[in-house]
């Protein structure tokens, strides 16, 4: 496990560590962008590890920060070197959304809405095939088969023995209803979706069209959670320029139309039988072709 730690997760790490010796030190960030004759945007972005910190930088640190103990700084200065290492996704070239997945690999939970079609990370590859090749007509077969590749490898979180993702969606009846694929695809897909949502670590939720106007007309939403960090981000998925929300009025704005949306949605066993039903109503229209 230790090999296939996210640098995103040290870096996050890193970052809280760092920020924890500033306050120690009765330092705001401003007064150490100061000393070291830097903006105190590095500061900030260095402790919220959004960018790479290089081991000079934490030995410069360190060093404003009165850090007497060598074995810590040298145990920051060996963390700031694994963080500028390149994440698992990085082998596949230059895909979208690659800030996003480096989240979800750090993640330990997961709520997500989805209006339109299934959440990726529950899609089966007949049904993300369909979906790639129809939202994104322009792609080459190979470009289209290296996002299949990367969407399995997130797959993967939902079974890790180890440390599996904690996921709750609500997923609205229009993505059970809209046929992507085929009949046969879509029975496949819903099957899928049922078996996922027996797992303990899985809670599937539809969100019925008789429910009428709710919050979240306007799209999909996702809700990232990490064990060693208290901070939370909301991600907005966009045709361009995807949304990453980090200010807690924001995360919890979100959470509680999240917690909203549960409430309005079939429970898990309701939702199970819903599936079941619209997974027969795709067997029937199979089986007439």
């Amino acid at each position: 496990m230790a090999a296939n730690i996210n640098p995103t997760v040290r870096r996050r790490r890193l970052g809280a560590e760092l920020r924890r010796l500033r306050m120690a030190s009765g330092l705001k960030s401003a007064e150490v962008a100061e000393r070291l004759m830097v903006s105190q945007p590095k500061i900030s972005h260095l402790e919220n590890g959004n960018r790479a910190i290089s081991p000079r930088d934490v030995r410069d640190l360190c060093a404003v920060y009165a850090v007497t103990d060598q074995q810590v700084v040298e145990a920051l200065m060996q963390m700031a070197k694994e963080s500028g290492q390149q994440g698992w996704w990085h082998a596949y070239g230059d895909i979208p959304q690659s800030a996003y997945i480096a989240l979800e690999t750090d993640a330990a939970s997961l709520h997500a809405y989805e209006s339109m079609v299934i959440p990726a990370l529950l899609q089966t590859p007949a049904y993300a095939n369909a979906v790639i090749e129809k939202a994104i007509p322009q792609l080459t077969a190979e470009q289209t088969g290296m996002r299949l590749k990367v969407l399995r490898r997130r797959q993967h979180r939902i079974c890790a023995p180890d440390c599996p993702l904690r996921l709750s969606v609500v997923v609205d009846e229009s993505a059970l209803r809209r046929v992507v694929g085929g009949p046969e695809v879509m029975r496949e897909q819903l099957q899928h979706l049922n078996a996922l949502g027996t797992e303990p670590h899985v809670t599937v939720q539809v969100l019925p069209h008789t429910v009428g106007a709710h919050p979240c007309l306007s799209g999909q939403f996702s809700i990232l959670k990490f064990a060693e960090n208290p901070g939370a981000v909301v991600y907005l998925e966009r045709f361009s320029n995807d949304l990453y929300l980090k200010k807690p009025s924001d995360v919890q704005h979100y959470s509680v139309m999240f917690e909203y949306l549960q409430a309005l949605a079939l429970s898990p066993d309701n939702s199970h039988s819903f599936i079941t039903d619209v997974t027969k109503v795709y067997i029937d229209t199979a089986s007439r072709r």
